[in-house]
């Protein structure tokens, strides 16, 4: 009986550790929201497998070319994690924890990675979306919230699990902005992961909702490297904290990219969008690896829009902006005595002398940031 119940409690622990593997925080935000009149699809990428790299994969008869977020194990590209298209078409996905309502086995489940490739190779509306997800076979394999936008500047989170849909229209948002962690809104109640990590998003979004003033570095730059807890309603941020738990925050050990894609200021027809206008508004600003060490390129849509050192361009798959982030988190981190938790020294990231591995990254960064939308915007020529 002993025996039975450890190894019980061994497949629990595994199981949940899987669980915390495949979360993610992420928002859409409405071009109302955005001082540059674009929407913006966001998310922060956790998941055990951790090292990730940016491909663009090159347009075949009848579909689109693509540029997307891939692990770095996937050598022939085929699950996307996160991504936009030629027809100005972006999705992303975070995974969801109370909307499965069958038996289908965890052997066939995870299929997200595989309909937002499909989805990225022939969808330009978000109406496209729906389309795809009621023609996928059943069961779709997947449990998961959906995040779209396409050129028009309508958006939406399809919570989805292997028979059915929700459809949440980023029109009807009150403010202007829809946010989802790891449960959906039409599921269980009480039930799902990342309410804290969603409070945390909120919270930190208020002050630019009010001012209509969320730019990508704010999902990129704030949100992504801020030690804000909800739970209790305190930032470690700047506290110059030397441990604390790894817990709730939306910054985590497992937290491996930030992407914001910023597309179009909203097109009335969008069959008359252009590989060449996507190339030249749309811009998918990408941190891979650790989030607070990482620093942000920006990303275009065609074969010499994504730079080397985010490529996996390494003989493992592995991209050097990721390995480089990657290096600098293993510096903060420590584990308890049982290897069960982990522990953030926060202060090495942020602290009183500005040396932290953040402060320095995020002034390279605002630079980064400067230099790209200068060049799309048409500004310093």
């Amino acid at each position: 009986m002993r025996k039975i119940l450890t190894l019980t409690a061994t497949v629990l622990l595994t199981l949940l550790s899987n669980l915390e593997g495949r979360a993610c925080t992420s928002a859409i935000i409405s071009a109302e929201m955005n001082p540059y009149g674009r929407p913006i699809l966001w998310k922060h990428r956790d998941t055990s497998t951790i090292d990730n790299k940016v491909e663009f994969v090159a347009e075949k008869p009848g579909e689109f070319s693509y540029v997307a977020l891939f692990n770095a194990g996937d050598k022939d590209l085929k699950e996307a994690w996160m991504g936009m298209n030629e027809a100005g078409f972006a999705v992303m996905n975070t995974a969801s924890y109370n909307i499965k309502d069958d038996k289908v086995p965890e052997s066939g489940m995870d299929k997200e990675g595989l309909v937002m490739t499909i989805a990225l190779k022939t969808c330009r509306t978000v109406d496209d979306f729906a389309k795809l997800l009621e023609s996928l076979p059943r069961p779709m394999g997947v449990e998961a919230n959906f995040g779209v936008i396409d050129a028009t500047g309508n958006g939406a989170y399809f919570e989805t699990n292997n028979h059915s849909y929700k459809r949440f229209d980023l029109k009807d948002a009150e403010d202007g902005v829809l946010v989802r962690t790891n449960y959906s809104h039409s599921g269980r109640p009480n039930e799902g992961y990342g309410h804290i990590r969603k409070a945390n998003a909120c919270h930190l979004l208020a002050p630019y909702i009010e001012k209509k003033n969320i730019t990508p570095e704010v999902l990129t730059e704030e949100l992504s490297r801020t030690f804000y807890h909800d739970g209790m309603k305190r930032d470690l941020t700047l506290n110059h904290t030397k441990s604390t738990l790894d817990e709730d925050f939306i910054p985590r050990y497992k937290s491996t990219a930030t992407v914001a894609i910023e597309g179009c200021k909203p097109v009335s027809d969008v069959n008359a969008v252009t590989p060449e206008f996507v190339k030249d508004e749309y811009v998918m600003w990408t941190g891979l690896g650790y989030p607070p060490c990482a620093e942000i390129r920006g990303v275009m849509c065609s074969e010499d829009g994504v730079d080397t050192d985010q490529r996996g361009s390494l003989s493992n798959g592995h991209s050097p902006l990721a390995d480089k982030a990657r290096a600098m988190r293993d510096k903060i981190f420590t584990s308890s005595k049982d290897g069960k938790k982990k522990y953030v020294n926060i202060d090495r990231l942020y602290n009183k002398e500005e040396s932290g591995y953040t402060q320095i990254i995020k002034k390279v960064n605002e630079e980064n940031y400067k230099k790209v939308r200068e060049r799309r915007d048409g500004k310093g020529k």
